[in-house]
């Protein structure tokens, strides 16, 4: 079996914490890497955004690949104006297969933008297409402030992309009614099959190795944060509880630290984001800037350091699809505190392995971040929690509930 994976929007291989960088990318290249695993050939399709990166890259391992397909410029662009070189992707992917004289059992597309161009291949190539959407666009504009709201072009592209599917996965059963309730579908073609995590690279480290290969000056208790630097993940919301927290004298007690994950963190003041210059602003005005640390991104090689370096990882998130920071936490040990939202809800077990929190409320973020870092016997409870849950999560197991789908959806198309 052979599979055309399709994440037209982001390279698997990206570094993460980027603008479009994030759980995404993670769940693209471990799924073709453990299916490379156990034999199957992946092609994974992206679209070129380097004119300086070979376009076949052979990172995968097990023979598989990663191609980066030239559709307008080669460089980042607006996902509004991505949308427009879709088209010239499909015709160069098709083109690549042909020279090639690459076949393919199954299309897996990641992405409403990446679903489009499946459905555009599911018809020349008459095979089936499998297809999950990681976020969707109406979940975020329930939540998203002004200014942030997605486009009509994407509702538009997610219907269609519902259309062109013969099998939705689904990360969980909140999901799975989203699309029931916000998309008005029938849900009869869907499976729930969450994300998994590479338990051979995420475990517990000891704490003192941990910490001395971060190398970060931080205090006897660390906290952390790791995603993209956007509205969405409420960091805004960490700070303010740092602030509640200080007020009380919990952060000079127990000299907390926060280090954070994610964005570009050493731009000129004058090239940075938005939303990392407000988050910075902010830390300066509650009298943080000894306390709240900017790290920019870091490699997957490095994230188990920082995992079992930290005491809590924390996720105020206004919505998560999954959560894949959190089952990558929860793997190395670490406790996580995170808004009940999406995924998260069902991922994180309120007083087993971390603790749920109100989205956007500082101070009930304050109370159990101090819960934890107060109670030793609880944080040391919570880490073997949280270490047992992960492994029930193995990308093995998830891999093989995926790879019965792509041979259900192979079974049905008559070709």
């Amino acid at each position: 079996m052979r599979i055309a994976m399709i994440s037209y929007h982001t390279c698997p291989l990206a570094t993460l914490g980027g603008k479009d960088t994030g759980g995404m990318n993670v769940y693209v290249r471990e799924l073709a890497k453990q299916l490379g695993r156990i034999g199957i050939g992946v092609d994974v399709f992206t679209r070129s955004q380097d004119e300086h990166v070979p376009h076949v890259v052979h990172d995968l391992g097990y023979g598989n690949r990663v191609f980066h397909v030239p559709a307008g410029p080669e460089k980042p662009l607006p996902k509004k104006e991505m949308a427009d070189f879709i088209p010239e992707f499909v015709e160069k992917v098709k083109n690549l297969a042909a020279e090639r004289s690459e076949t393919y059992d199954v299309i897996h597309t990641h992405y409403w933008m990446s679903g489009i161009a499946g459905g555009e291949l599911k018809a020349a190539w008459d095979i089936p297409m499998v297809h999950m959407f990681h976020t969707l666009g109406l979940m975020k504009n329930r939540i998203a402030r002004e200014g942030e709201y997605e486009g009509d072009y994407r509702i538009k592209g997610e219907r269609q992309v519902l259309r062109y599917a013969d099998k939705i996965i689904v990360a969980t059963q909140a999901e799975l009614a989203q699309l029931q309730w916000l998309y008005e579908v029938k849900t009869d073609n869907m499976v729930i099959i969450p994300p998994g995590v590479d338990i051979t690279h995420f475990y517990p480290i000891p704490k003192p190795d941990a910490r001395e290969y971060i190398d970060l000056n931080c205090g006897m208790k660390m906290l952390l944060f790791v995603g993209r630097i956007e509205p969405l993940k409420g960091i805004d919301t960490l700070i303010r509880a740092l602030a509640v927290l200080n007020e009380r004298g919990t952060l000079k007690h127990y000299q907390v630290c926060l280090a954070i994950i994610g964005g570009d963190a050493s731009v000129s003041e004058e090239n940075m984001s938005l939303e990392m210059a407000k988050l910075q602003e902010l830390r300066d005005q509650f009298g943080l800037g000894n306390v709240v640390t900017f790290l920019g991104k870091r490699g997957q090689d490095t994230l188990p350091y920082y995992y079992s370096a930290a005491d809590v990882v924390v996720m105020p998130s206004h919505y998560e699809s999954f959560g894949m920071v959190a089952l990558e936490a929860l793997a190395c040990g670490t406790p996580v505190v995170a808004s009940q939202v999406g995924g998260l809800a069902y991922l994180i077990q309120d007083g087993v392995n971390g603790y749920h929190v109100r989205d956007q409320d500082p101070d009930q973020l304050a109370d159990r971040l101090n819960d934890i870092l107060e109670d030793d016997v609880l944080h040391d409870r919570m880490s073997r929690n949280a270490a047992g849950y992960a492994r029930d999560y193995s990308w093995q197991v998830i891999t093989d509930q995926i790879l019965e789908v792509y041979r259900g959806v192979d079974r049905k198309t008559d070709r």
